[in-house]
């Protein structure tokens, strides 16, 4: 390996050497020739002028042996090889040396122009060449720039060897003593250390090098340490441990392993484990790994046969760690005797199928009883019912009353529903608040609705929780078998279902399933992928309605409508989709889409009129009604740039009816940030006057039935209705709140209104709900019929 470094290095020198000095070396040849060549043209040139002007008067006064004279002596120069003078008239042509040159010689010349200077002014008497040999590449180096190359070569052999043994001495030195240290480590097993010290890299190497060395001694002699400890551990553990082999044969057992189970380690060492099993857990035992839900752990109960042939229940948890490639498929497992568990498995399951609370079965046993009496009723004949029991309004009692209330309440209400029971019914507590009976009788139907209306009776009667009277409901599902469902599980959701129907239907009451209750279902399964994929892709818009100042005819707002555009079945109904969505909690994305779009089309529409002053009302379902809801509605206003004045909130007196603290401080939010808060169908709750003085309300809307009630072909009928629109405008005045009339659908509706003084109104009279792109038609057209864009 050093000399293997060592050749790279001279390698590397060499090149540098030959990349870096070569160049250089040339260059300075290059330049040394250059000016030599210079040096000699310039000399040659010197000698031409000085014989040019020496000639010009021999030649003037056609003197061939005085020129001859001055030529033979040009040509005793050492640096000429020849000279040729030609007279201007040809009649003196001198050429010296007179034999011809050599072939091998190059030569070049320099020629010039011989003047005499005249009376008259310069005469051309001739021209005299000189012809020289160019100065050879390297002869061209003078002495003192020999000297030169041999100093430069000389430092520059001595830089290279003090750098090959610098190299040699610095870090070749070092990395043999490296080498060995290692190799010592490698075939002695003990840690040897380097013995360099520099403050250089090579002797951080070395220190870093010999610190490597104590600390995997420490470490060696920790994992030693700790060898023995695990040894010990494995053995003093009260557990009954054990190892197998990538074959399943066992190398190592514990003490206790031994202890338990009356065997000798020596006897045991060696042989499968599987011989330790009796006959009926061998195959399993082969098996074991295939059922596992991971690679490396498994668990399983088997049967173990001790020394003394007596049969153990065991568990046994098998784990195979990844410890190296050489040790794969070693397996540690523990094994535990759970006879004494096995005993109490039987009273344990007895236990999971009874809830605890009322002392009814739970699910899972009554729906292992329904497996078997739906068994017993295809071998025998006959028919069931199964009757799904749901309280209403139970939540509140935990919610107010504490869930200690709750399970007292369903203690008392269990043991009156038991007394009603026949003797051959089957009766469980399903879930919270939720209970399922089992009957068998000869007219299943009859029974099972005569049942259940007993068990509504139970509810007549308030309950006295706590000191408060508190009022109960149930409502129940009744479902046949075979009428109705083909197995248990079917059975029970079918009852489910009209239960389900029943709460639709007001509660407190019984259904019994029929084919529309499955419909009804199936359509709200279909409606809850509409709503999904119209989520998805934004079917969702808002159409606006305006809503009428009654007094000029003019718009004054409008009021936003959920609209769903199925790309198939064209504009939907919203009713179904609200009701399916705010059981399925879809109505939070609906509504923020909803709102993106009415305030989108409503910020179009007010740039597109100039209308600075009309406002966007919007509806709001009581579970919209959320802690989130007055920054997000902040968020979105300030995003649309709107004034929030010109926003109206429209909440129900479903809404109102919680009397929730949160939902009081929730609307005062949405007031302080600006937004108006309008009470929608106002006059059809329980105490719709005293919402105004709880809540800050600064809009009512009289819903639209005591509107057409002031048109009614019964005279008592309309007077009544007036009377009640006259209170509740003036009540609304007092406490400086604007109505608004819903549902004005012919001109006498609204004479009628204007003469009571009701504010504002809507309804198809004006115009129906309509799209943004209709309101924008209408808009550019001036096409709003007897209206007058605000």
């Amino acid at each position: 390996m050093n000399s293997s470094v060592e050749r790279r290095f001279l390698a590397l020198v060499a090149c540098t050497v030959f990349v870096c000095i070569v160049p250089l070396f040339t260059l300075f040849l290059w330049l040394a020739s250059d000016k030599a060549e210079n040096e000699q043209r310039h000399n040659i040139s010197v000698l031409l002028t000085a014989n040019a002007k020496a000639m010009a008067k021999p030649l003037w006064d056609f003197d061939t042996e005085s020129v001859r004279q001055i030529a033979a002596a040009v040509a005793t120069d050492a640096s000429v090889l020849g000279i040729t003078v030609i007279d201007q008239t040809g009649d003196i042509n001198i050429s010296l040396p007179l034999a011809p040159l050599p072939p091998t010689v190059h030569t070049t010349s320099l020629s010039e122009e011989i003047v005499y200077q005249d009376i008259d002014g310069p005469k051309h008497v001739g021209t005299i060449t000189l012809s020289f040999q160019p100065i050879a590449f390297f002869s061209s180096i003078d002495s003192s720039e020999s000297i030169l190359v041999a100093i430069f070569s000389t430092a520059l052999l001595i830089v290279i060897g003090t750098t090959v043994f610098g190299n040699r001495m610095m870090v070749m030195r070092p990395l043999a003593k490296l080498t060995a240290a290692i190799d010592a480590t490698h075939q002695h097993g003990s840690r040897h250390s380097v013995d360099w010290a520099s403050n250089d890299e090579m002797g951080q190497l070395a220190r870093s090098f010999n610190t490597m060395q104590i600390k995997l001694q420490q470490e060696e002699n920790e994992l030693k340490k700790a060898h023995r400890l695990a040894t010990d551990t494995y053995n003093a553990t009260p557990a009954m441990l054990y190892s197998l082999d990538q074959h399943d044969h066992i190398i190592g057992v514990s003490d206790h392993w031994v202890l338990a189970t009356g065997y000798r380690r020596e006897n045991v060492i060696g042989l499968p484990f599987a011989e330790f099993l009796n006959e009926g857990g061998r195959q399993s035992y082969e098996h074991r790994k295939d059922k596992a839900h991971t690679a490396s752990r498994w668990e399983y109960t088997t049967k173990f046969v001790c020394a003394d042939g007596s049969i153990m229940d065991v568990l046994i948890v098998e784990s195979s760690p990844k410890i190296s490639a050489m040790e794969k498929g070693v397996s540690l497992s523990v094994m535990t005797d759970i006879t004494a568990l096995k005993q109490a498995e039987a009273r344990n399951r007895r236990q999971a199928l009874t809830d605890h609370l009322t002392g009814l079965m739970n699910r899972q046993g009554f729906e292992m009883a329904l497996d078997s009496e739906i068994a017993e009723t295809d071998r025998e004949g006959g028919s069931l019912a199964c009757l799904f029991v749901d309280l209403d309004r139970f939540k509140w009692i935990n919610d107010n009353l504490g869930h200690h209330a709750g399970d007292k309440t369903l203690q008392l209400i269990v043991s009156m529903i038991v007394n009603l029971l026949p003797e051959n019914s089957i009766a469980a507590r399903i879930g919270g608040d939720e209970f399922a009976i089992l009957l068998r009788a000869n007219n299943c139907e009859v029974a099972a609705t005569d049942l259940a209306t007993e068990i509504c009776r139970l509810f007549e009667a308030p309950f006295i929780i706590k000191g408060t009277s508190t009022r109960l409901s149930a409502s129940i599902g009744i479902a046949l078998y075979p009428q109705h469902a083909d197995n248990a599980s079917e059975l029970l959701q079918k009852a489910d279902m009209a239960m389900y129907d029943r709460k639709r239907d007001g509660k407190n009451g019984l259904q019994v399933f029929d084919d529309t209750i499955g419909r009804n279902t199936r359509k709200r399964a279909e409606i809850e992928q509409t709503i999904e994929k119209a989520l998805e892709n934004e079917w969702f818009d808002a159409y606006l309605q305006p809503i009428i100042d009654l007094k000029t005819n003019r718009i004054i707002g409008y009021e936003a409508l959920m609209r769903l555009h199925h790309p198939e079945r064209g504009v939907m109904a919203p009713f179904d989709i609200i009701a399916t969505a705010e059981e399925t909690g879809a109505i939070h994305d609906i509504g923020k889409q909803v709102f993106g779009k009415a305030f989108e089309h409503f910020t179009a529409l007010s740039a597109l009129s100039g209308d600075n002053t009309s406002y966007l009302a919007v509806n709001l379902s009581p579970l919209q009604i959320e802690p989130s809801l007055p920054v997000w509605l902040a968020s979105i206003v300030h995003l649309f740039n709107i004034d929030p004045s010109r926003i109206v909130i429209e909440i129900t007196e479903a809404t109102m009816l919680h009397d929730n603290p949160s939902i009081q401080t929730i609307l005062r939010k949405i007031a302080d940030f600006g937004c108006r808060i309008a009470l929608d169908d106002f006059g059809t709750g329980y105490s719709s006057l005293s919402y105004l003085t709880r809540f800050m309300v600064n809009i009512v809307k009289i819903d639209q039935s005591f509107i057409r009630s002031m048109t009614s072909d019964v005279q008592d009928t309309r007077d009544r209705s007036r009377m009640l629109i006259e209170g509740i405008t003036a009540i609304s005045h007092k406490m400086k709140c604007t109505v608004v009339a819903e549902g004005i659908e012919t001109e006498e509706q609204q004479y009628l209104l204007q003469a009571i003084g009701v504010d504002y109104g809507q309804g198809y009279l004006f115009d129906r709900p309509l799209s943004f792109e209709q309101l924008r038609d209408r808009i550019l057209h001036k096409d709003m019929p007897a209206l007058k864009v605000v």
